[in-house]
């Protein structure tokens, strides 16, 4: 979509959204390379280390195959397909499938507990469920309070009340004709917490995919014609697929492009593994998150050949961690922002203009971006506001699933508010300041206080109880619960421990308090709102 240009200013101001009436995300990211020639789309490692490579040409055929099944197991326009699956061959599939059959594809990420997948499989109305053996562990307690849920698709066996997904994927004919979708149907609910009450389902249209591709191609330095590609080169993130980040900053985009992706499950990040997989798998593009990359840090490798570039984005890097980059990978990390509701629309490129250490960069060409007021009103260099982006864009989601007032509160005037306050310099930088509300950002992941609150609040123990973000230096943020326990009960360690593996099994891995303080009380507003500023 973004073209080489001689300098930014060149770039923004040829820059036009290409964006037509009629598109779908699977037909372009498969269909149109599926050609005959068997080229790659996936390499994908399995934890044993076996190697399972697919061609554009085998996706087509097995996501046609499984567009086919959903007809045949009655799924009809516009249900809900979701999603629980690690990096995987049937992951993509199952993406690809959703797309081409005009439903709405809702990935789930693998280490929630059953309290947060109950909740999103529920509000979302999903229909349809493919996931694995290990994970239907999780799910067969709760099938009962799912009442949408009309079919499941087991991978590598099915349990009783389910199907297996290899098995409906062979018994069903190869040929499909795709839905003809519109840019603006909806393709995709990705859920994000907010602050208070539970997550909220960010639904985005077709369109999202193309909106997504200046704000990858311009950090990556991934344009349409670079001679130095081979067959053999792959691009690679440890970011789940269930998150934007995986699926709408890589493995979609790589694949618009015709370019390989690089698959492996990695259940904790290991820096060790992944130099290896870099190094084993001809990894030129990456998007590492900045946790990632302060581990590899620690890792202390030698010097890295072969990155062509480095994309990081959720928060800022700074100048140890960019100079360390260079150091180590001969190259300039490209730091990049966004959000769920509207990702990628910030970034850098070191060829182009140089970065700033601390600087989110500047504008993608095609998005709007600003500082404003309370009013809607842009400010003036220099001054800290609200970042903000205006309406319409094509990577802008269409509002929250079944949540209209949450979409409104989104909105003033015609500008969207990332929930962020920064400033602007004279010559068009944006600048990180801070979160105008209390997400916690740990590990690359932003964490809403209130659905660990809420999950808090059901042990037996707790009366009430109040989550912030401390700061640490690799996570950034570490969640911290300060709770009042009923009424005869004594806080000590093994209490500690059962509350955190509580929360843990319910919600997720990063969701979990680490730390975990007793209180005799929690600081409260006049009219009973917690005062979590005061916790910090």
């Amino acid at each position: 979509m973004l073209e080489r240009a001689a300098n930014y200013e060149a770039l923004a101001q040829g820059f036009r959204w290409p964006v037509p009436d009629r598109f779908n995300i699977g037909v372009d990211v498969i269909d149109s390379h599926a050609d005959g020639t068997g080229r790659l789309a996936l390499t994908e490692v399995g934890a044993d280390g076996a190697i399972r490579k697919t061609s554009f040409d085998d996706l087509k055929r097995l996501t046609n195959r499984l567009a086919n099944a959903f007809t045949g197991l009655g799924v009809a326009r516009d249900d809900r397909v979701a999603i629980l699956l690690s990096q995987s061959l049937e992951t993509a599939v199952a993406h690809g499938a959703t797309y081409k059959a005009g439903l709405i594809a809702l990935p789930l990420f693998t280490l929630f507990g059953e309290e947060a997948l109950e909740f999103r499989l529920t509000d979302s109305g999903a229909s349809v469920l493919i996931t694995d053996q290990e994970n239907w562990s999780k799910l067969a307690p709760i099938r009962d309070r799912l009442p949408a849920l009309r079919c499941v698709l087991v991978i590598d066996g099915a349990p009783e009340g389910t199907t297996d997904f290899w098995h409906a994927i062979d018994a069903a004919n190869d040929t499909f004709v795709p839905v003809d979708t519109g840019a603006e149907d909806p393709a995709l609910i990705i859920y994000t917490s907010g602050t208070t009450g539970q997550p909220k389902g960010a639904l985005h249209a077709h369109r999202v995919l193309l909106g997504h591709l200046p704000g990858v191609e311009l950090p990556q330095n991934f344009f349409h014609a670079d001679p130095r590609r081979s067959s053999g080169d792959h691009f690679w993130t440890p970011a789940d697929w269930a998150w934007i980040g995986g699926l709408l900053d890589v493995l979609l985009p790589a694949w618009h492009h015709g370019y390989a992706v690089l698959a492996h499950r990695m259940g904790k990040f290991d820096a060790d593994r992944a130099f290896a997989l870099m190094r084993d798998h001809q990894v030129r593009h990456c998007f590492l998150p900045p946790t990632a990359l302060k581990l590899m840090r620690l890792a202390d490798p030698t010097p890295f050949e072969g990155l062509r570039s480095i994309g990081s984005g959720g928060e800022t890097l700074g100048a140890e961690l960019l100079d360390w980059g260079q150091r180590t990978f001969g190259l300039t990390i490209n730091e990049f922002y966004g959000q769920t509701e509207c990702n990628l629309v910030v970034g850098n490129c070191a060829d182009l203009f140089p970065p700033r250490p601390g600087c989110m960069g500047r504008p993608i060409p095609g998005h709007e971006v600003a500082i404003i007021d309370d009013t809607g009103a842009p400010l003036p260099a220099g001054e800290i506001g609200q970042i903000a982006v205006r309406r319409p864009d094509p990577v802008m989601f269409l509002g929250y699933w079944n949540n209209p007032a949450a979409t409104e509160a989104k909105f003033v005037g015609d500008w969207l508010i990332t929930g962020d306050t920064g400033r602007a310099d004279d010559n068009g930088y944006l600048w990180y300041v801070g979160r105008d509300d209390d997400v916690i950002t740990t590990a690359g992941y932003r964490v809403g206080p209130g659905e660990i609150e809420d999950c808090l609040a059901g042990h037996p123990a707790v009366a009430m109880a109040a989550v912030v973000g401390v700061p640490d230096p690799v996570r950034t943020e570490i969640v911290k619960a300060v709770i009042v326990l009923k009424q005869g009960v004594t806080g000590d360690a093994a209490l500690k421990e059962e509350i955190q593996a509580f929360v843990k099994r319910r919600l997720a891995a990063h969701e979990y308090p680490r730390i975990v303080a007793f209180a005799d009380s929690l600081p409260m507003t006049t009219t009973g709102k917690i005062i979590r500023r005061a916790l910090r």
